[in-house]
């Protein structure tokens, strides 16, 4: 008769382990458990876009994580997950249009909710980044700001952070953990490759709004396989959104100008250039920008007569009010869609963008 009972069983379920172990050792693998749960993609949303949450979760076929949003009478805000957040991979979608700091108090409390949740991975989508262009001290006692911000969301827990066209590279670095840069150019490109005219597309250059995009219109030229030219402008740094044209680098007589920047902000910039690109001669004058900031007076300058037409991506969110006829807004949830799963894949956010990212 086989012997039985809790002690033999308990050595067999012992031999058993230790013949896995060493087998694993044969193999060079590291000795440890396998578990049965598998990865979940959890995707959840403050209050700042939730028109392009739900269009990114719908894009990677599921629903927003049931969330519980209050502002206090006071202005506090607080937030509570309505579901079990445990061992998620979660992706937290929030832009940053105006109020900007509300919105970025809503997210750090978000992520503090959902740290203490026991959320397996938590990653911030965040197509535009928050105080970005403080990104150096340009005289002294300043802040450099886009660094604060990287370390608050760390703080309050974030793993991962997602972003569209930051407005310096550098940034990346700021934060103690990987960023995916992503880049809203195929979007903006696939438009103008279908939507020029063979005149726009032969007479085409791309302009360059100062001399710190550059390598953007760069890579925007080789991609369309037009000239560049440059306008080199100076801002006064004791004024905000002060802007004054000063030269234009290459020939725009009779050329299609296709001026190319991160963001509009109160559309200084691009107004001012605008005007000298059609003073140069310019035959028409069409704007490509990623984020639609579209701070007053922005609406009324991009209806300039200088300006032929605007295209922007709708990372930010941009109310009726704020739209006019030239304009044109493209989605941009694809994109996020596809890189949140290219993440969660542990696939290549990089082969996205034909290793530039």
């Amino acid at each position: 008769m086989w012997p039985c009972g809790p002690g033999v069983n308990r050595k067999r379920a012992m031999a058993r382990k230790k013949n896995r172990v060493d087998l694993d050792r044969d193999n060079g693998i590291a000795p440890g458990l396998v578990a049965k749960t598998k990865k979940r993609l959890v995707v959840a949303s403050g209050r700042s876009h939730p028109e392009l949450a739900h269009e990114v979760a719908r894009h990677l076929g599921t629903e927003l994580a049931p969330t519980e949003h209050r502002t206090f009478a006071s202005g506090e805000i607080y937030t509570r997950f309505e579901v079990s957040i445990r061992g998620c991979d979660v992706f937290v979608v929030q832009s940053f249009g105006p109020p900007v700091n509300e919105w970025l108090m809503e997210l750090l409390i978000m992520l503090d909710a959902l740290k203490r949740a026991s959320a397996k991975r938590i990653t911030v989508v965040a197509p535009y980044y928050p105080y970005s262009r403080q990104d150096k001290k340009g005289r002294g006692r300043e802040p450099i700001s886009a660094r604060l911000i990287a370390d608050l969301l760390k703080t309050a827990g974030a793993d991962r952070i997602m972003s569209v066209d930051l407005h310096a590279a550098q940034i990346q670095g700021f934060f103690d953990g990987p960023v995916d840069h992503l880049f809203a150019k195929p979007v903006l490109l696939e438009h103008f490759e279908q939507g020029l005219t063979g005149e726009d597309r032969e007479t085409l250059t791309v302009v360059s709004p100062d001399m710190g995009r550059v390598r953007v219109a760069d890579t925007w030229s080789d991609s369309l396989g037009a000239p560049l030219a440059i306008i080199h402008k100076r801002r006064d740094p004791k004024v905000a959104n002060q802007v004054s044209v000063h030269e234009i680098v290459g020939d725009v007589k009779g050329r299609t100008c296709l001026l190319v920047d991160d963001m509009i902000d109160t559309g200084g910039t691009i107004q001012k250039a605008a005007q000298a690109l059609k003073a140069s001669g310019a035959r028409k004058v069409i704007v490509a920008a990623t984020h639609a900031i579209f701070s007053d007076p922005a609406t009324e300058r991009l209806q300039d007569p200088a300006i032929d037409e605007v295209v922007v991506t709708d990372t930010v969110p941009l109310p009726a009010e704020r739209r006019f006829d030239r304009l044109t807004v493209l989605p941009i949830a694809p994109l996020l869609a596809r890189a949140i799963h290219e993440v969660f894949e542990d696939g290549s956010v990089t082969s996205m963008f034909g290793g530039d990212a």
